[in-house]
């Protein structure tokens, strides 16, 4: 665009040099390719294989309304035990999966100072109860109103299985659904005292 004689012309943006434009679009894409492999590498991952800081720490402390409505299930009472908490709902189908591997491991260790406690999860009283009728086993289960015990376990979802040695320490934690080896040799440990 030209003023007048012996004025100046002005450049637009379409007139910018290439150079200048091409700068600009690669400061534009360097966050969005960060965010992108940032993405990548955490949404990939396997749940199992993620860390959980409780391990090594006392387990959070709660006590909850046992399932049958009569009582509440009390952590801290539990202590000396080897406990094995393990969170659950009657719409979870690997909930189904496992549980065959929950029965077998708490006929295998119940005489031998192993507790089992089944902490149902975002899931109505009814449900549960019809649940734990068809699927069996007869370990204290609780309710967990306001998901308050599932928050400080830091749990993602169900199912989710922790294993606290006899001073109430999470040796161990399994997100998804175990297997009857892993609940056995991580018990077997924690009946040791040796978590690693």
């Amino acid at each position: 665009m030209t003023a007048g004689a012996g004025d100046t012309t002005l450049e637009t943006p379409a007139d910018e040099p290439a150079s200048r434009r091409s700068r600009w679009w690669w400061i534009a894409l360097v966050p969005v390719v960060a965010f992108a492999l940032l993405l990548a590498s955490g949404l990939g991952r396997d749940p199992n294989e993620l860390p959980s800081e409780l391990v090594g720490r006392s387990a959070p402390a709660f006590s909850l309304p046992a399932l049958s409505g009569d009582t509440n299930v009390d952590l801290a009472t539990l202590r000396g035990n080897v406990v094995v908490v393990n969170f659950w709902a009657s719409w979870c189908a690997e909930c189904r999966d496992e549980h065959p591997a929950l029965l077998n491991a708490w006929d295998r260790y119940r005489d031998r100072g192993v507790v089992f406690v089944g902490v149902d999860f975002e899931d109505s009283a009814e449900d549960a109860a019809a649940y734990a009728r068809e699927m069996g086993g007869d370990w204290p289960l609780a309710t967990d109103p306001g998901s308050r015990a599932a928050i400080d376990f830091g749990v993602f979802g169900v199912p989710e299985t922790f294993v606290l040695d006899a001073e109430g320490r999470i040796v161990a934690k399994q997100v998804g659904p175990v297997d009857y080896e892993w609940l056995t040799s991580t018990i077997e440990r924690a009946l040791d005292g040796n978590p690693a």
